[in-house]
């Protein structure tokens, strides 16, 4: 058995607007100066209260950090609600989920969501059928703490050394390196390569078609390069 353990937000799904509007609403309610993408995007993959609290300091009064992320919760539910709402698949990410599926592989996610986040994500996508575990932010610690890749590991019986994590994070690297599991960064989401890179994953890949070969070269026992894919 070979498990695949993908994030979800800026690896299979394209929220990188979604959730730096949602920041940027949520600190706007607060009477702070909005955020803005460049700078939440470094912190996405972390839980909620982590995130928060990276952005707004480590003097913040922890009122005014609950306060932040509860109305970072409430902007996303309001633009969840929003008939025009998208939080669209990347190009490619059903189809390689359909061929992991197909060639016998387990499949899991590890996300910074909540656990309430990924049952509206997998029914808008209708993504249950792939998924035969989850780790979410319900779970315990969040990114980087390996606790969620464990807690797949566990409820699949799968050894970490049969298994591969995909993210588009440094948090998600380090995560899976603390677990014992061979890491995948990707370029196309929420981290930049350089900063991917510097935890120091197997392969860096910049599209699906190459991911999709790094994945069959991992089942296949091949070494995986050290270099961008």
């Amino acid at each position: 058995m070979r498990l695949a353990i993908f994030d979800l937000d800026g690896t299979l799904v394209d929220s990188r607007q979604i959730i730096a509007r949602a920041m940027d609403q949520a600190f706007d309610a607060a009477g702070l100066p909005p955020p803005g993408f460049e700078t939440t995007r470094r912190i996405v993959g972390l839980s909620l209260m982590d995130a928060c609290a990276e952005l707004l300091g480590a003097d913040c009064p922890p009122e005014r950090l609950a306060a932040v992320a509860d109305g970072y919760r409430q902007a996303f539910v309001r633009m969840k609600d929003s008939p025009d709402f998208l939080e669209p698949l990347y190009d490619g990410a059903r189809e390689l989920l359909e061929d992991l599926r197909d060639l016998g592989w387990s499949i899991a996610a590890a996300t910074g969501k909540t656990r309430e986040g990924v049952a509206h994500l997998f029914a808008r996508k209708d993504l249950h059928p792939f998924f035969d575990a989850v780790g979410c932010a319900d779970d315990g610690p969040g990114k980087p703490h390996p606790a969620m890749v464990h807690k797949v590991l566990t409820e699949l019986s799968v050894e970490p050394g049969r298994a591969i994590l995909i993210g588009d994070t440094h948090w998600d690297v380090t995560m899976a390196k603390a677990a014992g599991v061979t890491a995948l960064g990707v370029s196309w989401g929420f981290h930049r390569s350089g900063e991917i890179a510097a935890a120091d994953p197997a392969e860096i890949h910049h599209d699906f078609a190459s991911l999709r070969r790094g994945l069959m070269a991992f089942a296949s026992g091949s070494p995986l390069r050290p270099e961008d894919a």
